[in-house]
């Protein structure tokens, strides 16, 4: 249960103008606006302002957490001004999506090998590839108190040699500030952050031909030998052929190594995107842009219309294509560690994690596998 406590305040502008705080720890768990003094030095004038979660008011001091899941400290009495405001502004342009439906398509496009549900919560292992395979997801309740639950949770990954992680996320209606405040009350560490984009899939499939793109419904050698993450495993190949409808996309390259690959998931109006990584001495000549096409008109004639893929909030190139592309940012997520677990075993992201990367970006891309 989140603590609240404090003088019962509120803070908006009245119809007279004056500032007004017009929010009280009853509103933890809403989504609120808020304007204090700022610190001493603090660039861009008096005041400082704040949109997130409320996640706690407690001893005089509030806890909002911003959609980037960055959580914010305020002094009760720093405030002159705030207000409840709607759960997440109206999308303006592509599909509309709520966070449930979103979480529930990425995860049946990266499936664990192993998974385990408690309660509403689903447990997922995949001897350490990757922090998604290998992570709770809680949607709903785990019909647990929270200590109970994470203690299960502890017990039944450390059972197989894995360090625990909850993935959750931030910034749209229906997901979770508030465990992410309980978390970090706890001591579990946010180890990874990134965002999941979404946008129409028509218009990446009209920007390239594409028709020298193989698609194939399995990963072959040639396909692993352009995949960021060498020695895949029995376990990694599972993982990487789980989905709906899994298609591996590779661009012909010399000496039989693909220029360019990607993979897509179709899942009903869905598709993912993820794995997109192009010959480092092939950069900025638009071929990763020809495997999303490619990908994008198969997805398309499997009846979907919809595409969300991962960016990290650091990648300023692949934020600039998938703008472009029509996408845009629709929440963040996390992944919490265990407190005092050390690194773990679940494998490492290695180079642009959690992320689907345009050919742009000099390394190789990263696959929104985190």
């Amino acid at each position: 249960m989140i603590r609240t406590g404090g003088v019962n305040r509120l803070v908006e502008i009245s119809a007279a103008g004056r500032l007004e705080v017009r929010i009280t720890a009853a509103d933890v768990g809403k989504r609120v606006s808020v304007r204090r003094l700022g610190e001493p030095g603090t660039p861009g004038g008096k005041f400082t302002d704040t949109v997130g979660v409320l996640t706690s008011w407690d001893n005089g001091v509030l806890l909002i957490t911003r959609k980037s899941g960055e959580t914010v400290r305020i002094a009760e009495s720093s405030l002159v001004a705030g207000k409840v405001v709607p759960a997440a502004p109206a999308r303006r342009r592509g599909p509309a999506a709520t966070y449930d439906e979103l979480a529930r398509v990425a995860s049946r496009a990266w499936r664990p090998v192993e998974s385990e549900r408690l309660g509403d919560w689903e447990l997922r292992s995949a001897g350490g590839f990757t922090r998604r395979a290998n992570s709770v997801l809680p949607l709903g309740d785990p019909g647990l108190p929270l200590d109970e639950t994470l203690a299960a949770v502890r017990r039944w990954y450390g059972e197989r040699g894995l360090p625990a992680y909850v993935q959750t996320a931030t910034g749209a209606e229906g997901t979770q500030e508030l465990l992410c405040a309980e978390l970090e009350r706890r001591g579990w560490v946010r180890e990874v952050s990134a965002e999941l984009w979404i946008g129409a899939l028509a218009p990446v499939a009209d920007r390239a031909e594409g028709s020298e793109v193989v698609l194939s419904r399995t990963a072959d050698e040639a396909w692993l030998a352009r995949y960021r993450r060498k020695g895949v495993s029995e376990v990694a190949l599972k993982v990487l052929g789980s989905g709906p409808s899994v298609w591996f996309a590779s661009l012909p390259g010399e000496g039989g190594v693909p220029a360019a690959i990607g993979r897509c998931v179709v899942d009903g109006r869905w598709a993912s995107f993820a794995a997109v990584e192009v010959d480092p001495a092939l950069r900025r000549r638009g071929l990763a842009t020809t495997v999303l096409a490619a990908l994008a008109r198969r997805a398309l004639d499997e009846g979907a219309s919809a595409a969300w893929l991962q960016v990290e909030t650091d990648n300023a190139a692949a934020r600039a294509l998938y703008g472009a592309l029509g996408f845009s940012a629709h929440h963040a997520y996390h992944h919490y560690r265990e407190p005092d677990s050390g690194p773990g075993t679940v494998a490492p992201d290695t180079v642009a994690p959690d992320t689907v990367a345009p050919d742009t970006v000099s390394g190789s891309s990263g696959s929104g596998e985190s």
